[in-house]
């Protein structure tokens, strides 16, 4: 068996879906099911067994998982070792990150980090907070960007950036009626009372988001019912739902758009804030690739680097 064939168990796995899998790692449906078929022929045992909503790992196949993470997780930090061997002049980083917030903030990040080491590949994983919580504990990244304070990792985190959670609204919103300025560390800012607003429909991200769950947070603190017309959005959409009229909705002032038309405020004359953070898997050795990651994001978007507030 080969390491490539452990990432196939682990992807069918998390997708719950052969089809899915292969999807995700660009290949055919046929070939993922034959290399399956090959493994479990190998093992002497079915992994997986079809359900009515997908696929799910047999008791057999919950030990080969197992086993599975844990070897890549090995093969990993060896491959750090080896390659740091060669001092930045090959490797690899597994970085975890939201796709709503890395859309924003990574590129030039990673364009500037492209220059300096022009032989360390960075792979990406998308995820929410939480989950890339979850993968770092797995050792499944190397660093990951995650919001303070921690749900579940029991770890050191290096402070990154203060993010605001702001409220997005098209230009000509009768919310405006509402805003008033204030003065925040030199510049000129609007805000609005959460109070004030409670006339407009808004549009949401689901529960399971940071996003989500601090909008819903600052209104149950102020005892506020919002009419919310929908609920489960991602926060790209749910941006685009407002600047195109049909309510309001919550954004990070780093991935504020600027479009015309679009008006940003602030939650209160103080603003709502959050941390972020980098963090890296408890206990596993440390590259000099993720390293070098690590200090280029902190020069890029850290204090002073012009993105974070």
């Amino acid at each position: 068996m080969e390491f490539r064939e452990l990432n196939y168990l682990i992807t069918i796995a998390e997708e719950r879906s052969i089809s899915k899998a292969a999807e995700k790692l660009f290949m055919a449906q046929s070939s993922l099911s034959q290399s399956l078929q090959s493994m479990e022929a190998e093992l002497g045992g079915k992994l997986f067994i079809r359900t009515s909503t997908g696929v799910r790992p047999t008791q057999a196949g919950e030990i080969m998982l197992e086993r599975a993470r844990k070897m890549l997780v090995d093969y990993r930090q060896v491959r750090d070792i080896i390659q740091d061997m060669e001092e930045l002049k090959a490797g690899q980083v597994e970085f975890g990150i939201s796709t709503f917030r890395g859309s924003y903030l990574l590129p030039g990040a990673l364009r500037s980090f492209k220059r300096l080491y022009p032989q360390i590949h960075v792979e990406i994983t998308e995820a929410n907070s939480m989950a890339l919580e979850q993968l770092l504990i797995e050792g499944r990244l190397d660093l990951g960007l995650v919001v303070l304070p921690l749900t579940k990792l029991k770890s050191d985190v290096r402070l990154l950036m203060r993010d605001e959670l702001v409220i997005t609204a098209e230009a000509d919103h009768p919310v405006l009626e509402c805003a008033r300025e204030t003065v925040r560390n030199g510049e000129t800012v609007l805000y609005v009372e959460l109070e004030d607003t409670m006339q407009f429909d808004y549009i949401l991200s689901d529960y399971d988001t940071i996003m989500g769950a601090m909008a819903r947070r600052e209104f149950a603190r102020r005892g506020l019912i919002p009419r919310v017309v929908n609920g489960n959005l991602t926060a790209p959409f749910a941006a685009a739902m407002a600047l195109a009229g049909l309510g309001l909705s919550f954004t990070y002032a780093s991935c504020r758009e600027p479009l015309k038309g679009a008006r940003y405020l602030s939650i209160g004359k103080e603003g709502v804030f959050l941390d972020l953070a980098l963090a890296s898997p408890p206990g596993h050795y440390r590259s000099k690739a993720a390293l070098a990651l690590e200090r280029q994001l902190i020069r890029v978007l850290g204090k002073g680097g012009g993105t974070g507030r």
